[in-house]
Formats: C-alpha cells, sequence, structure tokens
C-alpha cells in the first residue's frame, strides 16, 4: 500500500475542443512535475458539437486524465450512450434514472489502494433527479469496506445544496469539489472532520468569454431575450480546478491547492491543515 500521500487533481468543467487540446499540451508535464496519483475532470461540456462525445473523451483520457465526470449535458451526444455503459472510466450522476445509460461511480485500483470516485447532480435550480444526499448513501453502504479513498464530484447549481453535501458527508467522502457554474470558488477548505472541499472547480476554457462561450452572443442573449446559438470563444485557454493530498491510512485532507494553469504557467493559492 502507498505509504505516501496521496495526490490527488480534479478539474472543472472542460468547455469545447481548445480546452482539451490545451491540457493535452500542459497536463502531462503537470501531472509529472506535481507527481499526481489521479486525475479527474468533468468532461460534460468537452465536446465542439456541445455535451460529450467519442473524441473529446479520448482526448481527455490522452491528455492523462484518468477518470471524466458528466452532469446535465452528459446526453446530448448519442454516441456517447454504448461507451457510457461499457467503460468504468466515463461516469454519469449516479441520480439519474436506472434506466439511463451508464453508472455513477467507479472504483479505481491505484498505488495498491481502492478509490471510490462518485458523480452526482445537485436537483436544486437544477432536473428533479433523485435525491443526491439519498442515492450517494445507498452507494457509500453498497460498497462499504472496498474502498480506502473516497472522492466525488458534485454537479449543481447552488453553493448552499454543495456545501450541505459537504458538512454532510465530511469524513465518509475525502475529497468532495463542485462543478457546473464554470466559476472558481475561493473556499478551499479541510472539514472539521478532514474531508478536502471546495464547492466549485471553476472550468478549463477560453479565459476571455462568458462561462467558456462566445462574450458578444452570451451578451446578446442577456440583453434581447431572443433566441440564440451558443458559441465556444476562442483563445487563449485557462484550467481551474484543486490537488488534494490525503494522507492514504486515515483518509484525512493534508492538504488543498487551488490550481489555475494558464498559457503563461501557474498561480495557486493552498490550504494545510
Amino acid at each position: 500500500m502507498k505509504t505516501q500521500a496521496f495526490r490527488m487533481l480534479a478539474l472543472g468543467d472542460v468547455v469545447g475542443e481548445a480546452a482539451t487540446l490545451f491540457l493535452r499540451r500542459s497536463l502531462p508535464r503537470f501531472r509529472k512535475e506535481k507527481g499526481l496519483d489521479l486525475v479527474l475532470a468533468n468532461g460534460e461540456n468537452s465536446s465542439r458539437r456541445g455535451g460529450i462525445d467519442l473524441e473529446s473523451t479520448e482526448m481527455l483520457f490522452s491528455a492523462g486524465v484518468d477518470l471524466v465526470t458528466t452532469g446535465n449535458h452528459v446526453f446530448r451526444q448519442r454516441e456517447i450512450y454504448d461507451f457510457l455503459d461499457g467503460a468504468g472510466s466515463l461516469l454519469r450522476p449516479c441520480n439519474f434514472p436506472a434506466a439511463c445509460p451508464g453508472r455513477g461511480y467507479a472504483i479505481l485500483s491505484l498505488s495498491g489502494l481502492k478509490v471510490l470516485v462518485i458523480n452526482v447532480q445537485g436537483t436544486l435550480f437544477m432536473d428533479a433527479l433523485a435525491n443526491p444526499f439519498e442515492a450517494v448513501e445507498k452507494i457509500l453502504e453498497r460498497e462499504a469496506g472496498r474502498f480506502d479513498l473516497a472522492f466525488c464530484d458534485f454537479h449543481g447549481e447552488a453553493t448552499s445544496e454543495k456545501k450541505a453535501f459537504g458538512y454532510h458527508f465530511d469524513s465518509r467522502i475525502h475529497a468532495i469539489f463542485g462543478t457546473h457554474t464554470h466559476i472558481p470558488t475561493a473556499d478551499l477548505q479541510i472539514l472539521p472532520g478532514g474531508s478536502g472541499y471546495i464547492t466549485d472547480l471553476g472550468m478549463c476554457g477560453a479565459r476571455d468569454s462568458v462561462l467558456g462561450m462566445e462574450i458578444g452572443v452570451a451578451t446578446e442573449k442577456f440583453v434581447t431575450h431572443m433566441p440564440t446559438y451558443y458559441r465556444t470563444a476562442q483563445g487563449p485557454q485557462e484550467a481551474w480546478g484543486a490537488i488534494f493530498e490525503l494522507d492514504p491510512a486515515t483518509g484525512r485532507c493534508l492538504a488543498v491547492e487551488q490550481v489555475h494553469l494558464t498559457e503563461e504557467g501557474l498561480s495557486a493559492q493552498q490550504q494545510r491543515k
């Protein structure tokens, strides 16, 4: 079993082809420099056609992402349905109906450890899915004793719902991170029970954009309220995320480091306990 700290990077929503290409250029070296054991990324917006498809999924894997989580846009491209059913490395939120393609969690074997990764979607200001708290409780009960570390991507709109989820599963899920809003929050912390937490990782996409979309198109939508076809913004790319450093023996989070990777380099802030 691994005796040194386990280091996991979680990346926020990847928006469009340019973002996946940026990760393919920058992530392998960054992963090596940081000594990362696991890289997760939310890829539900990674396709140049919207949603996620086979091409964008493979590009994320080739960039060095080990497992891809998703959210409310996961089913936009029908070609991904069979892959969701067959691959343990691409997840959809666990509280979607059982009849939907795919699965909501996976257990990975890494460095002598069993690592549980859960993907769940919030319901406040989102689709009326099953209760995310109850859905995750069932997974933890079902897999009790079969994992050493547990991580969860909570894909949700409301900061209050994410924060409540973090406290509810503190010490039982060792790293909890939010996705969906595309805006990085400044509340990275270690919760009282020892879990690493951040309300939203942010996004991987164009720096000069509105949530990864072209500024003019997004602005027109708000000004006119007319139907608009959003287009992925181009230009300099950036990637937001967080590195969680965990004690493999106890599961306690030792440090949380916010990552901001740009074409020019890296900036970060860290919380340590």
